[in-house]
């Protein structure tokens, strides 16, 4: 899988000049973890970052960003951004609300600019992997970069 189309986020990041490399690898679709995904990349899975989207009481549709061997604390996650609670929203309003699939949702140009939090691990390396906005494709760049283009705030989980 040498050849890739570009996609909306790789839109996005060349418009707005940033560096990225992209990384393809063959996605099994009983398993689009992101845990697989760092495997077959053999990328540390502290720094490959899963996009999930939830949805908060008081905040409407919301987006995190968490190294993929993570899972969220929603009652953490929704006192973090004051909310009262979150929930992830369900998989069939995914491509509706983002423009993506499961396996597939990068953080990066989705139809809507959404509140999106980033866990601050992330700035503990030098580059980190996110969806590249397909399956089967990891965009790598400096994770202060990412929070720009995604224009995300940094949180703890």
């Amino acid at each position: 899988m040498a050849k890739h189309t570009k996609t909306n986020a790789m839109r996005i990041l060349d418009k707005e000049k940033i560096k990225y490399e992209v990384h393809t690898y063959e996605y099994d679709e009983n398993d689009l973890s992101g845990t697989s995904a760092a495997e077959k990349l053999g990328i540390d899975p502290n720094r490959l970052f899963k996009t999930l989207v939830l949805r908060g009481e008081k905040k409407g549709i919301v987006v995190c960003i968490i190294p993929v061997n993570r899972e969220i604390n929603l009652k953490a996650f929704a006192a973090q951004i004051k909310d009262k609670r979150t929930e992830m929203i369900h998989v069939k309003e995914l491509l509706g609300l983002t423009g993506y699939i499961r396996g597939g949702c990068s953080p990066i140009g989705m139809k809507k600019q959404y509140p999106t939090y980033i866990e601050k691990s992330c700035l503990d390396y030098e580059t980190i992997g996110v969806s590249g906005g397909m399956r089967g494709l990891q965009i790598i760049l400096d994770p202060r970069d990412l929070i720009k283009a995604a224009k995300a705030e940094i949180i703890e989980n």
